[in-house]
């Protein structure tokens, strides 16, 4: 996720020192993918790398690191030196950043805010490190004549591509685009609270949607809380290929939204709370009103993966937090397959 923005931002306006650390290879197994990041500073460290012992090794480095003015490299062989057993070599940079937000962070902050999709382009080199954030008509964070042509043809080329991170010898490339997850979840009462408390944690965008006034509670900042008269008129708001959540304090408007959800015919998923009493009590309903067998099977009701079968809001949570990312992750495997590390795919 993108937080680090944000955060990295507001650490550097106060003038505080800090090393950014960030995954920028792999080599075997790994516990994180290239690009995630941790903050280090002289208090607190936000964000994870993964690997317990990874992580301790890379804040003790990077507390030594906060006079620094060079970025660099290090190598950590997870098997021989940390007694772990993924086994790989993960190359981690670190960043000293101080005296204030570095001209490459302030603009990436103000894209990422218009949601404009950017790669941060860096040259890892002992004679200074070139950064800059290059979007598809623009190159932010940098003068013309220090801006080196071949990372930005690269950098873009990323941006029409995969959007993964990558590393070519000693240039680094990282998207930092929206999230494209659209979840819209329909209703804020104990479970639809709960289901979104438990999809904010993941990289992605909500539209929390209720009839009822002064309703929401907690609203994550990945989330949008939408207070309105007929919630029904928000699913023409999503966009293609989203996912909903449907779980609002009536059965009627579960009835109505789940019918305009199933007219628009680009669901990736549409859940609906509920038993398969209620399923079968829908369908006859909607057979009843002209509604096409095909779209009636794209309809989930039940909600949540097999084998969780508790009723409590954070059971019903998890369950269908993890419906939505398999189904998710399922599409991305079918649109990238050469992205899937080796052991997710053997665990599928």
């Amino acid at each position: 996720m993108n937080e680090w923005i944000d955060e990295l931002s507001d650490i550097c306006a106060a003038d505080e020192p800090a090393v950014l650390v960030t995954v920028a290879g792999i080599r075997g197994s790994a516990p994180r993918e290239i690009g995630a990041k941790m903050i280090v500073t002289e208090s607190e460290t936000i964000g994870t790398i993964g690997g317990g012992q990874l992580e301790y090794q890379c804040t003790r480095v990077a507390v030594g690191l906060f006079d620094d003015e060079q970025m660099s490299l290090r190598s950590f062989p997870l098997g021989s030196s940390m007694g772990q057993c993924c086994g790989g070599v993960v190359e981690i940079l670190f960043e000293p950043l101080s005296g204030g937000i570095p001209a490459w962070l302030r603009d990436l902050r103000a894209l990422f805010g218009q949601r404009e999709p950017a790669v941060v382009a860096t040259r890892i080199s002992r004679s200074g490190p070139e950064k800059f954030v290059v979007t598809a008509e623009q190159v932010f964070g940098a003068a013309p004549d220090e801006v080196d042509e071949r990372m930005v043809a690269e950098a873009r080329a990323i941006l029409a591509g995969d959007r993964k991170a990558a590393r070519n010898v000693q240039l680094f490339f990282e998207p930092v685009v929206v999230p494209d997850l659209n979840i819209a979840v329909f209703g804020a009462g104990h479970v639809g609270t709960a289901v979104v408390a438990t999809l904010s944690s993941l990289d992605c965008n909500i539209r929390w949607v209720d009839s009822r006034r002064n309703i929401f509670r907690g609203v994550p900042a990945n989330a949008r809380a939408i207070e309105t008269a007929d919630p029904a008129l928000e699913v023409a708001a999503m966009p293609e290929g989203a996912f909903y959540l449907v779980m609002t304090h009536s059965h009627a408007l579960d009835f109505e939204i789940c019918d305009r959800i199933l007219r628009r015919r680009d669901a990736r998923y549409c859940g609906l709370i509920g038993s398969r009493s209620k399923r079968r009590r829908f369908e006859k309903r909607y057979r009843q009103q002209g509604m096409p067998a095909d779209l009636l099977h794209t309809l989930t009701c039940p909600i949540g993966v097999d084998g969780i079968s508790g009723k409590k809001p954070a059971e019903i949570a998890v369950a269908a937090a993890a419906e939505v990312l398999r189904l998710y992750e399922q599409a991305a495997v079918a649109a990238y397959p050469e992205n899937v590390h080796p052991l997710n795919r053997e665990q599928r």
